[in-house]
């Protein structure tokens, strides 16, 4: 179940003092035609970044190890995935939940413009270290775009434009300048910044930020406005329980049943969250969220 951002949830939102309309209309023209199209991975527009530069071990995510800069047995000449169809079900569930946001097609149709990695170690070394930059920045720009769009009346908007256009410079910056990029710091400060907008926007609300909820029942719990940065709800039960503006970045929501949950307003939810968790046709996602194919009807 798609819900349309904010609206049909809330009538107005409190920032600080000021209440401010929930209107959908242009926060989805910014989330759904920008946001989406450029921070999600495009992988017929990719060299298969993802599947040789990270390194992974035999887990519960993995069937098999495979060092960091080693392409995976099952990527194919054409930088396609032999199983991609049969990922979950051969034990690759961490392939099915990783997510470039977009990274991968900028990296190669724009960087690295007719190359690859297979050119030699030099030219490897150099898209994959790029590769990783850009993906950190793209996924700050997946939440400053949306912060955009959430801080309205909370005298925040001046800042967040300044953040996303730095960021936008960097992400803009050429391979060499990439490689040499330590994006820590930008991280950060946007991050201070992205915790400004949340406050001011979800008001008073239950401070979970960082906590141990593995595992941990909250079926029908009302979770409004919680501050869930960082927390680890791995395999938690959140079956039909209210997440309505609560601030949902960084939270481990593998395995986690959203079965029945009311996302529709939560903050920060990417889609890396939601294809690591449970769920069905009766989740309320953001509209510009997809519900993974894994999830039941």
């Amino acid at each position: 179940m798609l819900r349309e951002p904010l609206a049909g949830v809330v009538g107005m939102l409190v920032c600080g003092d000021v209440e401010w309309p929930a209107s959908a209309g242009g926060r989805r023209c910014m989330i759904e035609g920008v946001l989406v199209r450029a921070l999600r991975g495009a992988c017929g527009e990719c060299v298969g970044l993802c599947c040789v530069g990270p390194g992974f071990v035999k887990s519960a995510d993995f069937p098999i190890n495979k060092a960091a800069g080693e392409p995976c047995r099952h990527l194919r000449d054409d930088f396609r995935c032999g199983i991609h169809d049969q990922l979950r079900p051969r034990g690759f569930v961490g392939c099915t939940v990783y997510d470039c946001f977009g990274a991968g097609q900028r990296v190669s149709q724009e960087m690295f413009p007719g190359r690859d990695w297979r050119e030699g170690p030099g030219t490897a070394q150099a898209m994959f270290a790029v590769f990783n930059v850009v993906r950190e920045l793209h996924e700050l720009l997946w939440y400053l775009r949306e912060a955009v769009e959430l801080e309205a009346g909370c005298g925040l908007r001046a800042e967040l434009l300044a953040a996303r256009e730095k960021t936008e410079r960097l992400a803009d910056s050429d391979a060499e300048t990439q490689r040499g990029l330590d994006v820590t710091p930008h991280w950060q400060e946007t991050n201070a910044l992205l915790i400004r907008v949340s406050e001011a926007v979800r008001g008073k609300g239950r401070n979970l930020r960082g906590a141990d909820l593995m595992g941990k029942h909250f079926r029908g719990a009302d979770l409004r406005r919680a501050n869930l940065r960082g927390a680890y709800l791995i395999g938690a039960d959140l079956r039909g329980a209210d997440l309505g503006l609560a601030d949902l970045i960084g939270a481990d929501l593998r395995g986690a049943d959203l079965r029945g949950a009311d996302l529709g307003t939560a903050l920060f939810v990417t889609q890396p969250q939601l294809d690591a968790a449970k769920g069905d046709s009766s989740t309320t996602l953001p509209s510009w969220l997809t519900p993974p194919a894994h999830w039941a009807a």
